[in-house]
């Protein structure tokens, strides 16, 4: 599955735990929370200030995308 912007975090994280570190990297440190669960990694991305652009490129490169 390629991510996108419009992949939920949770299911990214369900699917591919190793990529939590890239999340922690760009200042996501409430993955564990629900809300976050839930969240696209557009909007995810918004709220934090992150490139989502550079976030999806490291995102699928780790998956092998």
């Amino acid at each position: 599955m390629k991510i996108t912007k419009d992949s939920i975090i949770g299911d990214v994280l369900d699917k591919y735990p190793e990529t939590a570190e890239l999340f922690f990297s760009i200042g996501m440190h409430c993955l564990g929370c629900p809300a976050s669960r839930g969240e696209t990694i557009g909007e995810a991305c918004m709220v934090h200030g992150a490139n989502v652009d550079t976030l999806l490129d490291d995102l699928n490169k780790a998956i092998g995308q």
